[in-house]
């Protein structure tokens, strides 16, 4: 007997995880740096850093993917060895992954026991299942039809499976991975009031998300990494989006954009139904018209998947469509010769494409190659029937010094600068080009929250300059912040327009769930 328990006194509970001195290296890379840590049983523990700051190698570490280099992990007080995700299922960790992990033509059911039969005969694991999940879903209002496919249900419904699976598999830990990038703002709001549920009945959740708001409103304690490094954890409600920010970065940052009210000019963007099909002949872009003026952000505001993509694609001669486009009232092509990206820069149209390692860079080639791409036959690139890579150099050298590129280095090849600084090279190579119309899909995803107010920054300035700003942005905050005028797509089609100081993130989310704007 203890001396707590012969006094009447309650030995206070261990921690549910504990992690002790925990490094990890990838070559000369340190990616964890000795971490401690400690996540008390019930409550909902948050975990925020830059990208690169080693959150998800420490996730990777706690659910056995990766195996730490030094460094001790508890659970529940027990030393505990996690050399692969079945020795962390066994332990009672469950991870939902930001993109989730489900078979799409399977249904919800058969993904819930999917690595977890009882036996070689699915039917009595089936018959299982379905009564374990009915008694899931009423204890923490997890409702899915069992027997839906998946391929049939929305992003929201598709994320209770992944929890769903976790608890299935008896999960009493669970580690979220940026749960809410792909959900709209009712569908958030949902989760939210599910992680609450899960808190009550005593599980213990480690959320890892870039969004500080939702830190904020969720969270009981908040650790922060920065390099590789644990530099903080505090009570929630003791600090503050500012504080954690500054903490997260290392200085002081603006969470806010700054730019004064926009004095749009004469209309540069007109689109008069527009219709985009895919590869496939499916119609993704439903014959929509908007127009963007000088001067002026138009945001587009959306859940990905909604025809934003290829809305941008088409303009950015990427892809064929149907209907009119005009650049200050000239037609331009939406198939054939003329429609492609060489004629629409020659035109005017700058293009920052929504995935910067796919459409935006060649990873593998140098900084000052990727600045002139799309640009290599400008006149100041050219020495004769050659390029002039000595003014190429000095030209990326210049831009790395003006859009802060860390390091400035321009013989660098792309894959090895971090998020932030691949997303400021395509940045910088566009807005320098002084367009009369930017194309901008997603400018700070997977972008640190310095590089976030230094892009944003970026766009303000080249509209105060009278260029015209079509942004597409799954983040309702940048595009509430950003913007001068928000539309909102829902399944290829303008559900409605919006002043951003006239409406609120509610309304937008009910017109992004395809609500009409009368009802919304």
């Amino acid at each position: 007997m203890t001396d707590d328990q012969a006094g009447g006194r309650q030995a206070p509970a261990a921690p549910a995880i504990e992690l002790r001195g925990i490094s990890k290296a990838f070559g000369p890379v340190q990616a964890n740096k000795d971490i401690s840590i400690r996540v008390m049983p019930g409550t909902i523990h948050g975990i925020i850093g830059e990208n690169g700051a080693g959150k998800s190698t420490l996730m990777s570490i706690l659910y056995g993917f990766y195996k730490a280099d030094e460094g001790e992990i508890f659970i529940n007080g027990r030393k505990t060895e996690i050399p692969d995700s079945q020795a962390a299922i066994a332990a009672g960790i469950g991870m939902v992954f930001q993109h989730f992990k489900l078979v799409e033509n399977f249904t919800v059911l058969e993904n819930i026991i999917l690595g977890a039969e009882d036996g070689g005969l699915l039917r009595p694991s089936l018959s299982k299942a379905r009564k374990v999940l009915s008694e899931l879903a009423v204890e923490y209002e997890l409702n899915v039809d069992p027997e839906s496919r998946i391929d049939q249900i929305g992003v929201g419904m598709q994320q209770r499976v992944e929890i769903l699976k976790a608890l299935y598999r008896q999960a009493d830990i669970l580690i979220l991975d940026e749960p809410t990038g792909v959900l709209t703002p009712a569908e958030a709001d949902q989760l939210f009031r599910i992680l609450d549920r899960l808190r009550a009945e005593g599980k213990t959740i480690l959320l890892i998300t870039h969004k500080l708001r939702e830190i904020m409103e969720i969270t009981d304690t908040v650790s922060v990494m920065r390099r590789g490094e644990m530099t903080a954890t505090v009570k929630t409600a003791d600090t503050s989006p500012e504080e954690l920010a500054e903490l997260m970065v290392g200085r002081k940052v603006l969470l806010r954009v700054d730019k004064v009210p926009a004095r749009p000019g004469q209309t540069v963007l007109e689109v008069d139904n527009l219709r985009v099909r895919d590869p496939k002949g499916v119609e993704r872009v439903k014959g929509i018209d908007l127009t963007v003026r000088g001067g002026e952000i138009l945001g587009i505001a959306g859940v990905a998947g909604n025809g934003q993509s290829e809305l941008l694609e088409v303009l950015g001669g990427m892809r064929p469509g149907h209907g009119q486009i005009r650049l200050n009232g000239t037609p331009l092509a939406l198939e054939g010769p003329g429609s492609d990206g060489r004629a629409r820069r020659a035109a005017g149209i700058a293009h920052v494409p929504e995935d910067r390692q796919r459409e935006g860079l060649i990873m593998e080639f140098h900084a000052w190659e990727n600045v002139a791409f799309g640009y290599h036959r400008d006149p100041a690139y050219q020495s004769g029937p050659l390029m002039n890579n000595a003014a190429l150099l000095r030209d990326t050298q210049a831009k790395m010094q003006k859009f802060d590129v860390r390091p400035p280095d321009p013989s660098l090849a792309a894959k090895n600068f971090s998020g932030g600084n691949q997303q400021k090279i395509v940045v910088a190579r566009e807005i320098e080009r002084n367009p009369n119309l930017l194309l901008v899909g997603q400018p700070t995803r997977g972008v640190d929250i310095g590089a976030i107010e230094f892009i944003h920054k970026q766009i303000v300035a080249l509209r105060d300059q009278g260029a015209a700003i079509l942004l597409v942005s799954v983040e309702l905050d940048e595009i509430l912040s950003l913007s001068d005028r928000i539309a909102v797509m829902f399944d290829g089609r303008i559900m409605g327009e919006r002043l951003p100081g006239e409406t609120d993130e509610r309304e937008l989310g009910l017109l992004m769930a395809g609500v009409s704007g009368e009802a919304a």
